[in-house]
This record gives structure tokens, C-alpha cells and sequence, in this order.
């Protein structure tokens, strides 16, 4: 089997820190089994201070197909990269590294987050629901990747929640380049927003157990809105356990993580004899299925 223009094995792999509860292996080796690509992808333990020794001796070798970027990374690799696609420019952090072939390869940005949310939201009809504003729990890279699928949902009103205004205040620049009223209140806010019913859609993109106390201070209500915490370790979160107490919807973290997998495998084996890219309506099915088993997600 092979899987690049030369025909040997290649690698790829997720960074960052901490990485072992990371389920992005299971999820790439389904894809790559289904199609019969002879990529190797595991995780590498690299935070801020030593994301430059990693690109400078690991990560310089001549058989890596691409990298999945997760925290603390998001922004600092986004430094490094030589080139990058629109997404990444605009929001200043990517998810994804496409590595072209060659000794050295130039490292091409993405940002498959957005697609992530994206899919998963619209498992769940998200935009039939659309009565209401878009909302995000925290204010780092992946709420940026949230500002952007709100808009590609068809909203016009993002409302952030989090420990720090300032924070808050860096997606305003995000919110106008894609026409979207950005507003920006404290944690303690949300319970009242949502017993005002004033979101159809929240997504939560703070660390695991950031949200829970956010979570405490929920109400039942008569409808609340959907709920997307990317956190999916340990499952399920406080918050999402409250969400479920009072019968609101609630989509896993592994379901983004899932679509975002699929569009890093269409991106990584593009060059390959069997890009995922290619693939039939039928098969890309079947390949998304396997991947969904590989995390349990059925």
C-alpha cells in the first residue's frame, strides 16, 4: 500500500498539550483504512515553548502528510505556516497543517474547526431553530472558528460569554469582516439570556470543566437552545448533564471533532492514489461511518 506520489508510508499526526485523551487517532486511522492509504497517525506532546524544536527537527522530515493542531497551538503555529487559506488569515489561528512534499514542504494553513461546527449543528437542524442569536461560551481560537460557522449558519447576532471582556472584545474585528452584531457579556449572563430565550444556538469552547460553574447557574426552562461543547472528555460534561436534565438538545464535542476529521483526511490525502476528495456521495458515507464506530459514536 502507499499512500503519497512516492509511494511510501506517510505520517501524520495531532499536536499540542495535553494530548493523550485526544480520540483524533481513532478517527484518522478509520479514514485511512477505509481507504486503503498507508498513513501512520499518532500524537505528539508539543506546547508553545517547544512547537520551534518540533518544527525544526521532527517535524522537518521529508514523510509527514499533515498535522491537526488543538490547544495551546492554534495561534502559534498559525506563525509558522507559509502559507494559509482565507479562513486562517481572517481568524488568525488554524486546526490543520498540510504539508507539502519534499524535504522542508511549505506548510499550507486551514481551519477545519468552522466545518466541524458546522456539520454538527446541522445534525441537529440547528437552523430550523434559528429564533434567536448564536451563542459562545469563551472567547480563544475555537470561538473565533465558532463567529465564523454562525455566519455560515445564515445567523446576524453573536453573543460571546466570557471570564474576560478584553478577550471578548478581540472578535470584534472576526465579527465585522463577516457582517455579524457581536455582543459581549460575563459568564453570569448566560442564565439569564437563556431564560430570556434569547439563543437558538450555544457553543461551548472553553477547556473541560471551565463551563461547569456557567453550568450551575442554568434554570430549567421551557425550551432552552442547542448546545455543542467541544469538550468531549470526560463525557458528558456538566454542562451537557444539565442540558440533558432539563430535555434540551445537546451534541457531543466528537461529533465536531468527526467533521472536522473528515475535512482534515480530504485536505491530508489530496496528493495521495486515493484522495478522500474523490470519493462518491456513497463512500464518503461509508468512510464517515467507519470513523463515527472508531469513537463510539454509532
Amino acid at each position: 500500500m502507499s499512500a503519497g506520489a512516492s509511494g511510501g508510508p506517510r505520517r501524520a499526526c495531532v499536536l499540542g498539550s495535553p494530548i493523550s485523551h485526544s480520540r483524533s487517532p481513532q478517527l484518522h486511522a478509520a479514514a485511512y483504512a477505509f481507504l486503503g492509504l498507508d498513513i501512520e497517525y499518532t500524537r505528539r506532546d508539543v506546547n508553545q515553548d517547544s512547537l520551534e524544536t518540533f518544527l525544526h527537527g521532527e517535524g522537518s522530515a521529508s514523510d509527514w502528510v499533515g498535522w491537526s493542531v488543538t490547544m495551546p497551538l492554534k495561534a502559534a503555529m498559525a506563525r509558522h505556516v507559509d502559507t494559509c487559506s482565507e479562513r486562517v488569515s481572517s481568524l488568525g489561528v488554524l486546526n490543520t497543517v498540510v504539508l507539502g512534499s519534499g524535504e522542508g514542504g511549505r506548510l499550507h494553513g486551514e481551519n477545519t474547526d468552522v466545518d466541524g461546527i458546522v456539520r454538527a449543528l446541522t445534525e441537529v437542524s440547528v437552523l430550523e431553530r434559528r429564533a434567536g442569536a448564536f451563542g459562545i461560551l469563551g472567547a480563544g481560537g475555537t470561538a473565533s472558528a465558532a463567529a465564523v460557522a454562525a455566519a455560515e449558519l445564515g445567523f446576524d447576532e453573536v453573543r460571546v460569554y466570557a471570564r474576560s471582556p478584553e478577550r471578548a472584545a478581540a472578535l470584534e474585528p472576526v465579527a465585522e469582516r463577516l457582517g455579524l452584531t457581536l455582543r459581549a457579556f460575563p459568564l453570569e449572563a448566560l442564565a439569564a439570556d437563556i431564560q430570556a430565550q434569547r439563543l437558538a444556538a450555544l457553543v461551548s469552547t472553553l477547556p473541560p470543566g471551565a463551563a461547569d460553574a456557567a453550568a450551575q447557574t442554568v434554570l430549567p426552562g421551557a425550551e432552552g437552545p442547542v448546545l455543542l461543547d467541544a469538550a468531549y472528555e470526560p463525557w458528558p460534561s456538566v454542562i451537557a448533564a444539565g442540558w440533558t436534565r432539563n430535555g434540551w438538545p445537546v451534541v457531543s464535542g466528537l461529533v465536531m471533532l468527526l467533521h472536522q476529521a473528515v475535512r482534515q483526511v480530504e485536505l491530508f490525502t489530496a496528493e495521495s492514489r486515493n484522495p478522500a476528495g474523490d470519493l462518491s456521495a456513497a463512500d464518503r458515507t461509508e468512510m464517515v461511518r467507519s470513523m463515527r464506530g472508531a469513537v463510539g459514536l454509532g
